[in-house]
């Protein structure tokens, strides 16, 4: 059940649309700012306050990889592997955090520190290879500075 505070959020989305229903990915992300992720319980009570199928909503939910359907660490790694983080070294990067994370991509630790999510691009070429912890961006990555980087992040 959506709690009153998920369902206030919402409604306020709601308004800035035509209808309802064209504010499902903003409704889906109230929940996941809530919750860490976005339950199959969840899919239903957004459907329901938006007057969709819960099929519907899972169709927006699974597009986005920005949607988590299930639960995630508590620092979300979004390592980009668009072509010209490729060319820049990104696959040795993957698996350097494959080997000192212990995770492939759409995995979490143990500890439920981090979840490893590819990224089709960031936005960011000139910084190659890039990635985003949480809401902070990354360039110019060495497997010596990625190791210095995930030490911020407890």
């Amino acid at each position: 059940m959506l709690s009153d505070t998920e369902r206030q959020e919402i409604e306020r989305e709601i308004v800035h649309y035509p209808r309802a229903r064209a504010a499902v990915a903003e409704a889906l992300m109230v929940v996941q700012r809530h919750r860490g992720w976005v339950s199959d319980e969840a899919v239903r009570d957004v459907a329901a306050l938006l007057e969709m199928t819960p099929d519907e909503v899972e169709g927006i939910a699974t597009f986005y990889s920005m949607v988590f359907r299930q639960p995630v660490g508590r620092h979300i790694i979004h390592l980009c592997d668009s072509v010209s983080c490729w060319i820049m070294g990104q696959e040795t990067l993957l698996e350097h955090l494959q080997r000192k994370l212990g995770i492939g991509f759409g995995e979490t630790t143990a500890d439920r520190r981090f979840t490893l999510i590819p990224a089709g691009c960031l936005g960011a070429c000139d910084l190659a290879p890039v990635m985003r912890v949480d809401d902070d961006l990354y360039g110019h990555l060495t497997p010596a500075k990625l190791d210095e980087i995930l030490e911020r992040y407890p």
